[in-house]
């Protein structure tokens, strides 16, 4: 199955990057389809205005509804008598982009994106779009962009290393950070390839053993360091899951184990 991805932009050109390397080989693969659309495309006036001042007062300008919806009817017409597209609109005010939800989106078979500059993209054409539409408003993280184009690029790395065939080894997302069923909400921990000796530092002796059960604990273990270091909150929720084992790498760390069932 091919996932098509059609984004409307100002810029184009900042969308370059999903055209090499894994995008572009799974691209040449057949296994994604990226469509860029200029917003201005669909502008009325000889200046090919795509903003105005925002109702209200206020700084900063606003984008204009009749672009935007004249862009989204295009593309949702091209796809003929498909379904419509789920839209992303990435913003600072939208749902945090996770790993979860990357896996919801591989699921689509249609992502479009709508990337707004300068202070947003009127309102109204996310309503209209919702009438025929699913629409999710998307945020990378707390903090704000110049437009939505970097948040494209990361959702779409994101959702298209998770498509069947993209990546080399099919398990290779299996224990990413954050992979559900994987790592289990931890961080990924540490990793080494040759040489055995690199700089006077050598690769951990357990990982050259051959032994997989404990090649297993020392990954977990280091994954469980790494997240009370870096990530605690996500350990959390995992007191139900923590064995004695676990709490007492964690507490090693300096992190204080929430109570929970310990699992055997």
């Amino acid at each position: 199955m091919t996932l098509q991805v059609d984004v409307v932009t100002i810029f184009p050109e900042y969308l370059a990057p999903l055209g090499v390397s894994l995008l572009g080989k799974a691209q040449e693969r057949g296994l994604l389809d990226v469509r860029l659309h200029d917003l201005r495309t669909w502008t009325g006036d000889i200046h090919r205005t795509v903003d105005d001042s925002p109702y209200g007062g206020g700084p900063g300008m606003v984008m204009k509804p009749e672009p935007w919806g004249r862009a989204l009817d295009a593309v949702v017409a091209a796809g003929g008598p498909a379904p419509a597209p789920r839209l992303l609109v990435p913003t600072p005010s939208g749902r945090p982009f996770t790993q979860e939800m990357a896996l919801e989106l591989a699921a689509e078979p249609w992502l479009a994106f709508a990337c707004g500059r300068y202070e947003g993209i009127d309102s109204r054409v996310l309503e209209h779009a919702g009438d025929r539409m699913r629409v999710d408003e998307v945020s990378l993280g707390d903090y704000v962009l110049a437009g939505g184009e970097v948040a494209v690029l990361v959702v779409v790395e994101a959702v298209a290393r998770l498509l069947p065939g993209v990546l080399g080894n099919a398990e290779s997302h299996r224990d990413d950070s954050f992979a559900p069923g994987g790592m289990e909400g931890l961080l990924e921990g540490p990793v080494y390839t040759r040489p055995p000796v690199w700089e006077g530092r050598e690769v951990p002796a357990v990982l050259q053993s051959g032994d997989h059960k404990r090649i297993a604990r020392w990954r977990r273990d280091g994954a469980l360091r790494r997240t009370a270091q870096r990530r605690p909150d996500l350990l959390a929720g995992l007191a139900e899951r923590l064995d004695d084992r676990d709490r007492a790498v964690l507490e090693q760390a300096g992190f204080d184990c929430p109570p929970g069932a310990v699992a055997t």
